[in-house]
């Protein structure tokens, strides 16, 4: 063998016992051990029936106007109309009998919706709840509630129709995706801004109750629609959703403009959709505002300004 061959031979080598040693685990530091699973961080999820038992005692809690039965984590963020408030001196604590209740749950979220509807001639309220659950505790209630004076309101109106309605679940092969739903209800409420039709997924027959008035087109028919025209320039803003694809039900709980001129009233405000096949079944809306308020006196106006003759927007 050659001068030139040994030495090649040599530098070879020499290069290979390095790389066969970086394959090898390199030794953990005194007390570690490197070769254990690595931990798994697991997110929050909840279940329908988990959601259900938390909505369950928030209605009990409603019933009676006690809220000492609720698993309330420490510093709980309620909010009423849109307003952060103390829960100790809240809605809450008012105790009535609803004659409706709806719930819907969001496992994807860990939120779950509630709407009711209280008919006592002395103290009548329609209103709705949002809740966030965590681990078997409620971290965050919100409240929007309507009574005598309100937009439109009319309690026994709104039970009657709602009553006359399916929001039961849909078979598992014809619901809608949550994105599905969350495009239908953003559609709508887009429809306000520019006035923009084409984008909503319109059904036929569909049914708008807004604070109790029957606002649909057509009237009372069963080819009634909510495709009807729509203000342009007010933009619905701060939603928080809630969406269930088990029953078809997308809340949003928003505002209704921005509070100026011709823009919308700036108002606490709640959309409800209910889709079937793709498009919009039913539209229930509640709106905390005065009826005073409204641009045209006290005149009892007819809907969100959705058609002819009716007004363009609440103020």
């Amino acid at each position: 063998m050659n001068r030139f061959k040994f030495l090649f031979i040599t530098l070879i080598a020499a290069l290979i016992v390095p790389i066969s040693g970086f394959s090898q685990t390199p030794k953990a530091p005194p007390g570690i051990d490197n070769t254990a699973p690595k931990p798994v961080f697991k997110t929050q999820s909840c279940t329908r029936d988990s959601l259900k038992r938390m909505t369950d005692l928030y209605i009990a809690a409603q019933t009676k106007g006690d809220i000492s039965g609720l698993p309330l984590v420490q510093g709980i963020h309620y909010i009423e109309n849109m307003v952060s408030a103390d829960i100790k001196q809240s809605f809450l604590l008012k105790p009535m009998k609803a004659d409706y209740t709806f719930s819907a749950f969001d496992t994807s979220t860990c939120q779950s919706f509630t709407e009711m509807i209280v008919t006592n001639k002395e103290a009548p309220y329609v209103f709705a709840a949002r809740l966030r659950v965590n681990l078997d505790k409620i971290t965050e209630v919100e409240t929007l509630w309507t009574t005598t004076g309100h937009w439109l309101f009319d309690a026994d109106s709104f039970l009657k129709y709602t009553k006359s309605q399916n929001w039961g679940e849909i078979p598992a092969a014809r619901r809608d995706t949550r994105e599905k739903l969350l495009y239908a209800a953003n559609a709508y409420l887009d429809a306000f801004v520019d006035g923009n039709l084409e984008i909503v997924p319109w059904g036929y027959p569909c049914v708008r109750i807004e604070g109790g008035a029957y606002t649909a087109m057509g009237g009372e028919t069963p080819d009634s629609g909510c495709h009807v025209g729509v203000p342009a320039g007010v933009n619905i803003v701060n939603r928080r959703y809630v969406i269930d694809e088990t029953l078809g039900t997308i809340a949003v709980f928003c505002t209704f403009g921005g509070g100026v001129p011709g823009g919308g009233s700036g108002a606490p405000d709640m959309h409800m959709f209910r889709l079937e096949n793709g498009v919009l079944r039913y539209v229930h809306t509640m709106t905390h505002l005065q009826q005073s308020s409204f641009s045209g006196g006290g005149a009892k106006p007819k809907g969100e300004g959705m058609g002819g003759g009716k007004p363009k927007a609440k103020p």
